[in-house]
């Protein structure tokens, strides 16, 4: 069963009492949720008649506060987020939340992958793991993708230098069938295609699964077009998945349709993009700041979040699969990015 099958309309109806009765499991389980929900208006019992009207919170809070909706000794696991020191998310799981977002990212890319258990190839080094107690966004996401393969290699060596023999290997093995392939989407360019171009690997049986934004490939004049279209004309790779997520909404995982059409949402998920200026839900087409929306945290409030990305949605149940089709336009610049979460401090006041 794919989690890619639900039209808006019914998305929204199953989403919306949903969304509200999470709202009031972390209102009553976190006194500090409980205050920003006060100071915004939204007390206990308000009727909400669209997902758009529910509160939202910055992604931002994450990185000054602390809010978890379990006790101390509930956590099982703390995840942060990438940052400069102390400047990071900390997000708060315990037992039961770890083990859901571990099955609904299986359940997410089992509309791509399948499900069982691929080889697979990594566009990263084994060095990353040296310090398994210190999960870094680009560990925990290479680890948390493990999970869905079998034979791991990895295309750079503990040095963080291509590795063609390791490559030439893997293809020999297994080159012949579907494999799996993770990357984040920088390393993905800079490793795995320059290295296939110049070897000539036939990547053919490939599925290419990568993330990360594409701002340090501008330089290079490298789109997600051009990405799709050079990778097959020179390796043969077809199957290509780029996805949006963060740790803050761990478990949710917005994913490219196989046309490269857009990004689309999980069942479980949506996304809303905003006005800047009135946080209002702008219509197709125009762009604006990106909220999350999910099912899934229930350890944390992270289930309403607006980011600091600018997003356009593109078309509603009118591409590869149903619902809202999207694409990420990049980070918002710093000082706009701040300047959202002070007018939700403002609010909040």
């Amino acid at each position: 069963m794919t989690l890619f099958a639900l039209d808006q309309a019914a998305r929204e109806a199953r989403l919306l009492p949903e969304l509200v009765e999470l709202t009031e499991h972390h209102r009553a389980r976190s006194p500090e949720y409980a205050r920003l929900l006060a100071s915004l208006g939204h007390l206990p019992g308000r009727r909400y008649d669209r997902v758009a009207d529910l509160p939202w919170l910055p992604v931002r809070l994450f990185k000054h506060h602390v809010l978890k909706s379990i006790g101390d000794d509930e956590v099982f696991k703390v995840l942060t987020s990438s940052g400069t020191t102390g400047d990071v998310s900390r997000i708060y799981l315990d037992k039961e939340a770890a083990g859901v977002q571990q099955k609904m990212l299986s359940a997410t890319l089992s509309a791509v992958i399948g499900t069982k258990r691929l080889p697979m190839l990594l566009v990263d080094t084994k060095a990353l793991f040296k310090n398994r107690t210190s999960f870094s966004a680009r560990g925990a996401g290479v680890l948390g993708l493990m999970n869905f393969g079998r034979d791991h290699t990895f295309v750079l060596d503990e040095q963080e230098r291509p590795d063609p023999d390791a490559v030439r290997d893997f293809l020999g093995r297994h080159g012949d069938q579907p494999f799996l392939i993770f990357g984040f989407t920088f390393m993905t360019w800079l490793y795995l295609y320059e290295l296939a171009r110049e070897h000539r690997f036939d990547l053919s049986n490939g599925i290419l699964i990568h993330s990360g934004g594409w701002k340090k490939l501008v330089d290079r004049a490298v789109d997600n077009a051009e990405f799709r279209r050079r990778f097959t004309a020179d390796t043969g790779l077809r199957r290509i998945h780029n996805f949006y997520g963060m740790v803050e909404q761990i478990g949710t995982t917005f994913l490219e349709g196989p046309d490269g059409g857009g990004l689309y949402c999980p069942e479980f998920a949506d996304v809303i993009v905003r006005d800047p200026h009135t946080w209002a839900e702008v219509p197709v087409g125009t762009p604006g700041v990106v909220q999350v929306v999910s099912t899934m945290p229930r350890s944390y409030p992270g289930h309403l979040l607006l980011t600091e990305d600018r997003g356009v949605v593109h078309g509603v149940d009118d591409g590869a699969w149903p619902g809202k089709r999207f694409s990420i336009l990049g980070r918002l610049p710093r000082a706009e990015a701040r300047g959202c979460s002070d007018t939700f401090a403002e609010a909040a006041a």
